[in-house]
């Protein structure tokens, strides 16, 4: 792979509105669109209203009737870590507004596969609901609709994947994305279509009377936002500000210690703090745990988890999900192994490589093919399919993009053009999932490659990091660390600022056996500074013969039996 390009973040000029702050943090701000102080304030008042949410009141409506009937509602989630906390909140909160018949299930994906089939709702039947509330799946379900109302069961929609061009026929759909939706946050993920979905109803109900007629207090939704924040980090949906908004109340309560016991075991079992936690902490500490049960397993291992109140048998749980998620890694680290090798084999070079990749091997497992995807997709800045097999004759793929190809939308066109070529697909801009018949593998390939390079230019694929700039040599200081952590939170589309710089390398060694811990020397100052890069090619690193190196890193705090230190927690890393 040739080095990728170094640019820093285009800024507009600084707005005067951010020029009371630190003028790194004001560049940060600028570079990621911001402009007003207002746009980064993050009180639940700066939420958007659930008022224009198309479908919110029709689904408000049948829940009503349902509570006043007291019919029986099954929460059908997905397999990932937004489906996991969707149906979590969803439980707990109809729970808590006094519906006594709420159940949930999740199919297994290697049984059902993806979303609200007919199988499933075969399953769902003998649980004899009335009403089936889909979280985080059901816009594309359109014959798994038609069969639970075949059988008499309603069906409520909260899914935020994008539709197709045929909508199922549930009572209600609450989909920011289907078309005619005033809802300005697009990027909301399941969960929080969930939440917007259950302050409505909260809202009708103490309207009517509910809550007091009941004897109960109305619960506050505030409550769940330990599940959103996750939710919302772990599905890597853009940080819009609504979103951030999310996260940060989320993330607030985590920090409070007011977070669900398993959530906190989830932390415990990965050694981080609760009490200093960041969205990063939920993106790579705690969803990995709770996705290893639906990849390996069954999520509802990881919903149990979630559910449960006692801290001790939730800890029981969260020790569970660790363990699998050990496993999880394993498989993943042969699998990724096998990915490169077969890659390098073809011994093509950069000109020659397809621009789309789709990968498939006999033996790789259908729950971890995405990460898979993701990994390769990092090493070669490209579009990349994973599959695994499937049922009969068919294989299953999932599918991680790059900026500038629309992955779903690709797919789609791919369908249109070669109607007997994808059995099924559905997801979003960078990730997407489908099925296949193994024999048209070969074929498959050749128009995903076909259709990536007609949407791609050459710089496309080309793999740039954006950083935001040089920072001088006075500003590397514990104080500017503290800010821009504070400044969060940091995600998908409002990235955790990064710095490139070049450092003298006065120190280097290997730690965990694939990462290079190293003090480097701010040039001008002669400052040392800790720093430390994960996963290094071991075939280059440590090396004594290198002294000066081009990084780009972030800004980070280390802790360690209680001190704390100014660290460079370095993302790229070249010998000079």
């Amino acid at each position: 792979m040739s080095d990728p390009t170094i640019i820093e973040r285009p800024v507009s000029a600084v707005s005067t509105s951010l020029s009371s702050l630190h003028p790194v943090i004001a560049r940060i701000y600028a570079g990621r669109g911001v402009s007003e102080l207002s746009e980064l304030e993050k009180g639940l008042e700066t939420l958007l209203p659930d008022g224009a949410m198309l479908g919110i009141d029709a689904g408000v409506a049948r829940l009503v009737s349902a509570l006043k009937q007291q019919e029986s509602i099954l929460i059908v989630g997905d397999f990932d870590c937004d489906g996991a906390t969707s149906t979590t909140t969803a439980l707990l909160a109809l729970r808590a507004f006094g519906f006594n018949q709420v159940d949930y299930l999740v199919p297994n994906r290697f049984e059902y596969g993806y979303g609200l089939s007919p199988d499933i709702v075969e399953v769902a039947k003998k649980r004899e609901p009335d009403l089936i509330i889909t979280v985080d799946n059901g816009i594309s379900s359109i014959e798994g609709v038609d069969r639970a109302n075949e059988f008499g069961i309603d069906v409520i929609v909260t899914d935020h994947h994008l539709p197709g061009t045929v909508l199922p026929k549930a009572v209600a759909i609450i989909n920011p994305n289907q078309a005619g939706c005033q809802f300005m946050a697009k990027s909301t993920c399941g969960a929080g279509v969930i939440f917007y979905l259950l302050i409505a109803l909260r809202r009708q109900l103490q309207q009517l009377g509910w809550f007091e007629q009941q004897g109960i207090k109305a619960p506050n939704l505030a409550n769940y936002l330990d599940l959103i924040a996750l939710g919302t980090v772990a599905d890597v949906v853009p940080l819009e500000r609504n979103n951030r908004t999310l996260v940060h109340q989320g993330l607030a309560r985590i920090r409070a210690g007011r977070a669900r016991p398993g959530l906190l075991a989830l932390l415990e079992v990965a050694g981080r703090d609760h009490q200093r936690i960041s969205s990063s902490d939920l993106g790579f500490a705690v969803a990995p745990r709770l996705n290893a049960a639906g990849r390996l397993d069954d999520i509802s291992l990881g919903i149990e988890c979630l559910l449960e109140e006692d801290p001790q048998r939730a800890r029981e749980y969260a020790e569970q999900l660790d363990a699998l998620n050990r496993e999880r890694r394993s498989i993943e680290s042969d699998m990724q192994a096998q990915a490169m090798a077969h890659l390098e084999s073809l011994d093509l070079s950069e000109a020659q490589r397809p621009a789309g990749i789709a990968l498939f091997n006999e033996q790789w497992h259908q729950g971890v093919i995405g990460i898979l995807a993701s990994r390769v997709k990092e090493k070669l800045h490209r579009p990349v399919i994973v599959f695994a097999p499937g049922d009969e004759g068919e294989i299953k793929g999932s599918a991680r993009s790059i900026e500038g190809f629309h992955i779903r939308d690709g797919l789609d066109r791919i369908a249109t053009e070669h109607p007997d070529l994808i059995s099924k697909f559905g997801g979003h801009a960078m990730a997407a999932g489908l099925t296949i018949a193994k024999a048209d593998l070969e074929r498959f390939e050749v128009a995903f490659a076909a259709e990536v390079a007609r949407q791609t230019r050459k710089e496309d694929l080309d793999r740039v990091i954006e950083t935001d700039g040089e920072l001088a040599p006075k500003q590397f200081t514990m104080e500017l660390a503290q800010m821009i952590q504070e400044a969060g939170p940091w995600g998908h589309q409002f990235p955790e600022p990064s710095f490139h710089g070049e450092f003298r390398l006065l120190q280097q060694r290997i730690v965990g056996q694939k990462h290079l811990k190293m003090v480097l020397q701010e040039p001008t100052t002669g400052l040392a500074l800790n720093a430390i890069a994960f996963n290094v090619d071991t075939n280059v690193w440590p090396d004594a013969s290198i002294n000066r190196v081009r990084t780009v890193y972030r800004l980070d705090i280390n802790e360690f039996r209680g001190q704390r230190s100014l660290q460079l927690m370095v993302e790229w890393l070249k010998p000079l």
